[in-house]
């Protein structure tokens, strides 16, 4: 017993009266980005770490028909965006009521486990859909509480730059699950694949249980400026808790009025309302959807395309992803501009989105086996991954401004614990609607009316998106900015 005492005292930094060990480390700004950027890659490697083994698997272990399996395979993707879609506001709400984001953030690893488990010990379907809807769920933990707690830690200044990282780590995993879970499942066998996901599990709830928010850290590290509690204070009232509940005494209508409008807020429907009464986070949640779109667009359509054109197996579909995913490795790059130049987030956003449009509309000139085609085709999905790689880091860091401008004009819409997680759970469920509908919406059209007219179509929604991401995208464009203050006059523009 003492020497778990030990280890829980060691682990735990929020509520412990003595001051945690390694706690500058711990507490550490590129610690805590490190933790949230391993979760993001270990989450989206879990999830393409099965995609080669799902086909066979739900062959030989579950014992569907060959028929079924395509149909099975597809749902189950379907499953993982369905959870994704329906936890994302709920645990988003959760972790701003919590006080919390460190233990939310372990619940998503022990659903993430959960997950893991079921699939790989998975011989009938229902365990299959429970583990595709256990890893939908503990994705919404990582991209509501993960980015919530990014956010708590860098604050402003440095939170392009940090989300670039996270995205960044996202490409890695996205590229590196498929590709590792083929080779090992192909020389190793089944349960090799799931002894690396249990091995990057373990590595993951080590770095979360050792990381201390830089909130409960800050009693230690800054113990002068911690203010007193009134209850650390004898009881009595600061003076400015006094003048305010003289004045609220004062007014007692108006109080009952305000009252209502605050209960009404706090409540999640009142909360989320009051969110996406923000043009600015609309335009963000559309950007995410779009984004999404495009991208699982080409999970359906790529593999199947490449099949039938050049004649590629597994291995050649699988390596036709990486022009797509290796332009994200410049999102620190992109985070750098966004903090540096504050106003340069609508100029990104929609110039990504517009320079998406002529490069989908030439995928139409890949038609033939031959090696130029080929080229042409790396090269088309190369430049729209930068597209894509430019535009995700300004939408991130939109919400973080939608909900701070929101918080501006009415303080105590959200409660003491705010609504920053939420915000994200909300735009996750942007991503999510489109992770569903990109696979449909490409397949569809490719299979009635070609493979160019599905380029054409994705060039046209892309075009069209960045008109409400130049005009809202950093606020009403036609607004003219605010004086500077103090404080952001240190910022540079």
């Amino acid at each position: 017993m003492g020497s778990w005492s030990k280890i829980l005292g060691f682990l735990h930094g929020g509520n412990e009266s003595k001051r945690p060990k390694f706690l500058e480390i711990r507490s550490a700004r590129w610690f805590i980005l490190f933790t949230v950027s391993f979760a993001a890659c270990t989450d989206i490697f879990m999830y393409g770490l099965i995609v080669p083994v799902t086909p066979t698997a739900l062959e030989r272990r579950v014992g569907l028909a060959e028929n079924k399996v395509q149909t099975w395979t597809s749902v189950l993707l379907a499953l993982y965006s369905a959870a994704l879609l329906a936890f994302s506001p709920i645990i988003g709400y959760l972790a701003d009521r919590s006080g919390s984001r460190r233990w939310p953030f372990l619940v998503g690893l022990v659903l993430l486990a959960a997950a893991t488990a079921l699939l790989c010990v998975g011989t009938n379907i229902g365990l299959w859909i429970a583990g595709r809807l256990f890893q939908g769920a503990a994705a919404a933990v990582v991209w509501t509480v993960g980015i919530a707690l990014l956010v708590d830690t860098v604050g402003k200044e440095g939170l392009g730059q940090a989300i670039g990282y996270v995205s960044m780590s996202l490409s890695i995993g996205t590229l590196a699950g498929p590709l590792l879970g083929g080779v090992l499942y192909q020389h190793g066998g089944y349960y090799s694949v799931f002894g690396l996901a249990f091995g990057l599990i373990g590595v993951d709830i080590l770095l979360r249980l050792v990381l201390i928010e830089k909130k409960h850290a800050a009693r230690w590290l800054t113990p002068e400026t911690r203010p007193l509690s009134p209850e650390q204070n004898g009881g009595e009232k600061t003076p400015t808790e006094a003048a305010s509940e003289s004045s609220v005494m004062g007014n007692s209508s108006l109080s009952d009025t305000s009252e209502k409008k605050s209960t009404k807020a706090r409540s999640p429907l009142g909360q989320a309302m009051t969110l996406l009464s923000s043009p600015r986070l609309i335009v963000s949640l559309w950007g995410y959807f779009i984004v999404s779109l495009v991208l699982t667009s080409f999970d359906s359509v790529l593999p199947l395309f490449v099949q039938e054109t050049f004649g590629w197996e597994q291995t050649g579909q699988g390596l036709i992803f990486i022009p797509m995913m290796v332009p994200h490795l410049t999102d620190p790059i992109t985070g750098y501009i966004i903090d540096k130049y504050p106003r340069s987030p609508r100029y990104l956003a929609t110039g990504a989105f517009i320079g998406a449009v002529p490069v989908a509309v030439l995928l139409r000139l890949v038609t033939d086996n031959t090696m130029h085609h080929k080229v042409i085709l790396c090269v088309l999905l190369a430049l729209l991954g930068l597209c894509l790689a430019v535009a995700m880091p300004p939408l991130v860091t939109e919400v973080f401004h939608a909900v701070k401008e929101k918080e501006d004009e009415s303080p105590d819409s959200f409660g003491r614990g705010g609504a920053m997680a939420l915000a994200f759970g909300v735009s996750n469920m942007g991503f999510a609607a489109g992770s569903l509908i990109g696979p449909f919406f490409a397949g569809f059209i490719r299979q009635d009316a070609g493979w160019g007219t599905m380029g054409w179509a994705m060039g046209l929604i892309t075009g069209v998106s960045a008109i409400p991401v130049l005009l809202f995208i950093g606020g009403w464009i036609g607004k003219k900015p605010s004086p500077p203050t103090e404080q952001d006059q240190s910022i540079p523009e």
